[in-house]
């Protein structure tokens, strides 16, 4: 999209946006704004002023009052209009590190391997920084407001631990009003079962984050699940879990965590991410998980694109699965599910550019989001604000702040048949610069 059609909004705190096509499912208004075409779009009008929405109207090709009170207009032409997205699953921390730590084999445990070498040669407070802020300044550009990260190996607390909250929180300050950031802590489950787990959960508390894990089936999982459980109840933390990731169909941690929450009536949020077994068993067993998932008030968050990269790699043989969950499933039981990026250029996954717009467009692709679209731009919008306590984002409405991401493309068809690469941002109502970093800033940390 050519900037410059917006230059007559440059200097002006108010103005519309003219013609443009919204996701109904993503629109807030105190009326019904019915879709016009058969993908669920409708033709609106926008008013900004002062860097909030203050108005949205069904789209007409002749407004009289922005000619009588001299209003300037953009005419996006059908282009539609998104809120800025939520990448509620990442691992920043992880990021950019395929150039000197590739995944040999592409398996899974090729990708610990990788990540554990290079974390234990390479991950100092300078390394750690620039990689993350390489990743903020990727997403801020495509048009992210809202980022979880999983921060991993914080296990290592005494130092490497220390180290990547420190950055973390470095990064939160600087990055303030731009991106809001969220951190979770990633060390297995066992691990709050010591005293050092405990001193963790006191430090995720004391810096407002979320009590993070990834539980594996084995004979000591209920007793962990216990104490972790336990640990969130005490310090009123919410838990963001990895679980099943992977395509053993006996791999029910799922059942698990959902069984645990029940009995300890918890009351926080529990977000399960990957939850890839699920998709390989047994009809009766998926039945069994969905329904104590959904009475426990668990959401899921799908990674579809890692998930394929991972699950099912071997050999010569060509994967059989696509390696996400039940995305159709669970939320037809009412689940509230998202999507979201996961990781980015580091064994786990070797490409990416943390633009939620190719998760969303892969996600369509690999999980069938289409054919239907219905609400499924909710996933990396709506759903995942109201899931990591942000219920004033990912959507469109009178009061709200103008975060919008302005697209060429009219349709479905076409907003998803090319990378969009000249859209355009705004941020309370204003154009922002989206130039992307250079890969060479990363270059030194190679040598």
């Amino acid at each position: 999209m050519n900037n410059q059609q917006f230059s007559v909004i440059y200097d002006s705190s108010h103005y519309w946006l003219k013609n443009a096509h919204i996701p109904v499912c993503l629109l807030e208004t105190n009326f019904d704004i019915p879709s016009q075409t058969r993908e669920g779009l409708s033709l609106v009008d926008i008013e900004i002023s002062k860097g909030h929405i203050i108005q949205v109207i069904y789209s007409s090709t002749h407004l009289p009052s922005l000619e009588t009170e001299n209003i300037p207009t953009v005419d996006l032409k059908g282009g539609q209009v998104w809120p800025c997205f939520v990448d509620m699953h990442t691992h920043l921390d992880k990021g950019h590190i395929w150039m000197r730590s590739p995944n040999s084999d592409g398996s899974f445990d090729g990708a610990l391997d990788a990540e554990a070498k290079d974390a234990k040669e390479y991950w100092n407070a300078e390394d750690i920084y620039r990689r993350m802020e390489f990743g903020l300044k990727c997403s801020y550009a495509h048009g992210t407001k809202a980022i979880r990260t999983h921060l991993a190996h914080l296990e290592c607390f005494a130092e490497q631990g220390n180290i990547s909250l420190d950055v973390f929180q470095t990064l939160q300050k600087e990055w303030e009003g731009r991106l809001i950031l969220q951190p979770v802590s990633l060390v297995s489950a066992d691990y709050y079962l010591t005293e050092a787990g405990e001193k963790l959960a006191d430090k995720i508390a004391d810096i407002g984050g979320i009590l993070g894990a990834f539980p594996l089936m084995n004979s000591d999982l209920d007793n962990q699940l216990e104490r972790l459980f336990s640990l969130a109840k005490e310090r009123q933390l919410d838990l963001d879990l990895h679980t099943d990731e992977n395509g053993d169909p006996n791999s029910r941690v799922l059942y698990k965590v959902a069984e645990k929450a029940i009995i300890h009536q918890f009351s926080g949020k529990i977000i399960c991410g990957h939850c890839c077994s699920l998709a390989v068993q047994t009809p009766e067993q998926v039945t069994a998980t969905l329904k104590l998932v959904k009475e426990a008030g668990i959401s899921i968050v799908s990674l579809p694109m890692c998930n394929l990269y991972l699950q099912n790699r071997q050999d010569n043989h060509t994967p059989k699965w696509r390696g996400v969950t039940l995305l159709h499933e669970l939320k037809k039981q009412g689940i509230s599910v998202a999507v979201a990026s996961d990781n980015c250029r580091d064994p786990f996954f070797g490409f990416g550019d943390h633009d939620v717009l190719e998760v969303f467009n892969m996600s369509v692709r690999i999980a069938h989001l289409d054919m239907p679209y219905g609400d499924w731009p909710c996933a990396v919008t709506k759903t995942p604000a109201d899931l990591i306590g942000l219920p004033n984002i990912g959507r469109i409405g009178v009061g709200l702040p103008a975060d919008l991401i302005l697209f060429k493309g009219r349709s479905f068809s076409e907003l998803l048949s090319r990378p969009q690469h000249d859209r355009v941002v705004l941020r309370n109502g204003q154009v922002i610069d989206r130039t992307l970093p250079d890969y060479c800033e990363l270059d030194s940390l190679f040598e």
